[in-house]
């Protein structure tokens, strides 16, 4: 493996990819400390201090971590990309559910770009509204923390534009590293920035098993540090499983004679994912789950705070019912993204057919029958990474920041990215006689 990266290096055209690609990041790092004006951000600091060694369960916390951890300090990317995330998957479903649209899907590249661009003015237009509230937020403050120096309808304006304008920056950026460099643009922005809390986390994590930094007394002994280490690797060992497994349904077509030349006659099959949601059913039902609690905490009303605690990380309700949203959305963007009648009917036109199930009906009937089966297996494993830096907070007694690296939302993401961009540099170097990063025969998959 270390060969191959070592070749990767070797070819100019990839050299010039993975460079770039990494200027990208730089840029966007230093993007991450450019602050909004009128923000006292050794306050905001404090604030997400506190959040952190409690339960960290708002929403401000996951911007917090999709950010690069730059909304604890207010700067230029502190929206990161999820408003560009946001507005995909709102225009990936109504692409589904409006014929307008989904006849514009399949126009090829025109198609392509003209949904593309409704997704940019969607960005814009959510970015907005989420850097309104944001600014509302530090204006109101919290409990003794004093947020903003100058509050008013001046601050609000340069909120709403300092944060629009860097997440429209940011899709930029993420654009021209799918056109430029190597790897999903945007998936690669999201993986920098969860990587850049890592140091933050090291060091916690050093002063808990310190006793001169935790007062005199491990707070993790040794052997519990083996025991997560250990946990660690065979997470990340089981996510890559998961990720690339698929369940492979064969496919035959029949041949077909036309003049002198014989057509079809070949064998195939679909590749049917056991994880096709992956993180979006994750972000789609924490959203469900801690926005309503978020808003809640900007009430007066003592009764809809008490409602509130019910979704707040630790209670019972809350575990029982973001385990149920992501089972239903795991199946919800499943059907969206993959429709048997449609398949069925393209095998049945180009004359293919499942040994043993007829065309037609009883060919979707077979591939649903399937894809049902395989993806509740995906969903229960994306619920049990899911809670497990909950889990870990409970047994370990480690703040969330810890606690997200060794499960979650996080790990999940980073090891996804790292495939896929481990795959396109490998079709680069396959394609250039160079060996894999796999050994012979064997190639990589990515979440796609």
């Amino acid at each position: 493996m270390i060969s191959s990266f070592v070749n990767c290096f070797k070819i100019p055209e990839l050299r010039a990819k993975i460079l770039f690609t990494i200027g990208i990041i730089v840029v966007y790092r230093i993007g991450c400390y450019i602050p909004v004006p009128g923000v006292n951000g050794a306050m905001l600091s404090e604030y997400f201090q506190r959040m952190e060694h409690g339960m960290g369960g708002n929403v401000f916390g996951v911007m917090n971590m999709f950010s690069g951890r730059s909304l604890e300090k207010m700067t230029l990317f502190a929206l990161g990309v999820m408003p560009y995330i946001s507005s995909s998957i709102i225009m990936q479903l109504l692409t589904a559910v409006i014929p307008t649209l989904e006849k514009l899907a399949k126009e090829g590249q025109a198609g392509y770009q003209k949904i593309n661009q409704y997704t940019r003015y969607g960005t814009l237009f959510l970015a907005m509204i989420q850097s309104f509230f944001i600014a509302l937020w530090l204006e109101r403050g919290f409990h003794d923390l004093q947020l903003v120096n100058t509050p008013g309808l001046g601050f609000r304006v340069v909120t709403v534009l300092t944060l629009s304008a860097g997440t429209i920056l940011l899709m930029w950026l993420g654009e021209q590293i799918q056109e430029r460099g190597i790897g999903n643009g945007i998936s690669i922005i999201i993986a920098a920035g969860i990587i850049s809390a890592a140091p933050s986390a090291v060091r916690m994590l050093a002063n808990l098993i310190s006793p001169q930094q935790s007062g005199g007394a491990q707070q993790i002994q040794p052997l519990t540090l083996l025991i997560m280490i250990f946990f660690l690797i065979g997470v990340i060992i089981s996510i890559t499983l998961i990720t690339q497994a698929q369940r492979r349904i064969p496919v035959q077509y029949a041949r077909r004679v036309v003049g002198r030349k014989v057509y079809g006659g070949q064998a195939t099959y679909i590749p049917l994912k056991v994880d096709t949601a992956g993180i979006i059913a994750i972000i789609f039902a924490q959203s469900i789950l801690m926005f309503p609690a978020t808003i809640a905490s900007f009430m007066p009303f003592g009764w809809l705070r008490e409602m509130a605690s019910f979704m707040q990380r630790g209670h019972w309700f809350y575990y029982s019912a973001y385990g149920l949203l992501i089972v239903f959305f795991c199946y919800f963007y499943t059907a969206i993204v993959f429709n048997p009648i449609e398949v069925a009917e393209n095998m049945k036109k180009h004359g293919g057919f499942i040994p043993g199930v007829r065309p037609g009906t009883q060919t979707s009937d077979y591939l649903d029958f399937v894809l049902t089966r395989i993806t509740l297996a995906g969903a229960l494993f994306i619920c049990f990474i899911a809670v497990m830096p909950d889990a870990i907070m409970a047994s370990f007694r480690v703040p969330y920041l810890v606690a997200s690296f060794f499960g979650g939302t996080g790990v999940l993401i980073i090891v996804g990215v790292m495939l896929d961009t481990m795959k396109q540099i490998e079709s680069h170097l396959v394609m250039r006689h160079y060996d894999g990063f796999m050994k012979s025969g064997q190639r990589l998959r990515g979440r796609r």
